[in-house]
């Protein structure tokens, strides 16, 4: 089996609806153009990455405009959206929320954002994200076919062990939303998404807005998808585009027969436990 995925890399700017728009065109483009199964959008792909535009643009899920939004374009489209990450309020609370939408327009996993991005580089940027963002503490996971898929918003993915507990729940492919800044991008992004894939033997996508120098955060852009080898099978560039990349799933299988580590680990030393 082979999954096409699509990563929206997404110009985030002007009012909520002309982003929206400009979203629902993509996932349009990459479903009827680009053939592709899965489509995945930008951590918060719906208003710029800054404290106040993200409580300002703040939704219900499901009962928001985004959610409603992905909802038809997920039906439209005959494809599995991953809804980036949005604000959600929930019992007064924002969370950096990412919606999984089906084929048939439902609704089918939510992941809030379990670590916020707490950085401060001097003269470059400081975030602190948890002034404004209560934390998730939940794994999630879907299915495409038989193909199980974890969850992961931006700061999430500088985790190995988070990555590492998806991959004992027998996830194959983890993906990530990320409006990862342009300073530390040029340092980690690939760094990290080769680690993540190649340490538990899975695909790995990273989604990234496009890149605006006008931005109060600078994101990195260069979406990309990494094989189960730790090889870079596709990236991006800094532009808005769609980043199509074909996961060849019996790829899974040869890597870990081969290079059997997973099968190796000295549990009688370190095991790793996963607290559900």
């Amino acid at each position: 089996m082979v999954i096409r995925i699509a990563l929206i890399q997404l110009r985030i700017a002007g009012p909520k609806e002309k982003i929206l728009k400009n979203a629902v065109d993509l996932i349009r483009i990459a479903k009827k153009e680009k053939d592709a199964n899965v489509v995945v959008l930008p951590e918060s792909f719906n208003c710029p990455y800054n404290g106040h535009s993200f409580e300002a643009s703040a939704e219900e899920v499901p009962l928001g405009l985004t959610c409603q939004a992905l909802s038809r374009a997920a039906s439209n489209f005959g494809v599995y959206i991953v809804g980036g990450s949005i604000a959600e309020i929930f019992c007064g609370k924002l969370y950096n929320t990412c919606t999984v939408w089906g084929p048939d327009g439902e609704l089918v996993a939510k992941h809030r954002k379990v670590h916020l991005r707490n950085a401060n580089i001097p003269e470059q940027f400081a975030v602190d994200e948890s002034q404004v963002i209560t934390r998730g503490n939940c794994y999630t996971t879907f299915f495409v076919g038989e193909t199980k898929i974890g969850l992961g918003v931006c700061w999430d993915m500088r985790f190995p062990e988070f990555a590492a507990a998806y991959r004992q729940m027998g996830c194959d492919l983890l993906i990530y939303p990320a409006a990862c800044d342009a300073y530390t991008g040029e340092m980690h992004w690939e760094l990290l998404a080769r680690g993540r894939a190649l340490d538990n033997q899975v695909f790995v996508a990273f989604c990234s807005p496009a890149r605006d120098s006008h931005a109060e955060l600078i994101c990195h852009g260069h979406s990309l998808v990494v094989d189960p080898w730790g090889q870079i099978i596709q990236m991006g560039t800094e532009f808005q585009e769609i980043v199509v990349a074909d996961l060849v799933l019996k790829t899974l299988k040869e890597v870990r027969e081969q290079i059997p580590v997973l099968k190796q680990k000295r549990e009688d030393l370190y095991e790793l436990v996963v607290k559900k």
